[in-house]
């Protein structure tokens, strides 16, 4: 790619869309990028929790601004700015924000099934 040409995404909080609990803006689509993984610019506001929810692919939380609780099956996590989570495919898990100031992360998943369309 020419150094010339770089195209920025802005945090843009007035292109966050409520979903899932939270307000999120997803990576994709993005005319001219394709990825083996797929992501999300993701807001917790003070008192949110996310849906319980599982999926195949692995998860990759990075946390950016403020605290929350990571619940993975029975397990309570803090997550707080500047901290990473791994996460395993097919697990029951949520996220909330017990705090009184939002909680922003970034989350990247992906697994084979993303490689191989990605490869293809």
């Amino acid at each position: 790619m020419p150094t010339n040409h770089v195209d920025f995404r802005r945090r843009e909080p007035e292109n966050l869309v409520r979903e899932h609990g939270l307000d999120l803006r997803l990576l994709h689509p993005w005319p001219g990028l394709a990825t083996p993984f797929r992501g999300a610019w993701c807001v917790l506001r003070p008192g949110d929790r996310t849906d319980t929810h599982q999926h195949r692919e692995q998860e990759l939380f990075i946390a950016i601004a403020g605290r929350a609780e990571v619940v993975v099956g029975e397990h309570t996590h803090v997550l707080a700015a500047g901290d990473l989570m791994l996460m395993p495919g097919d697990v029951n898990h949520h996220v909330l924000n017990p705090h009184d100031e939002d909680f922003s992360y970034y989350a990247i998943w992906w697994d084979g099934v993303m490689a191989e369309e990605y490869l293809a």
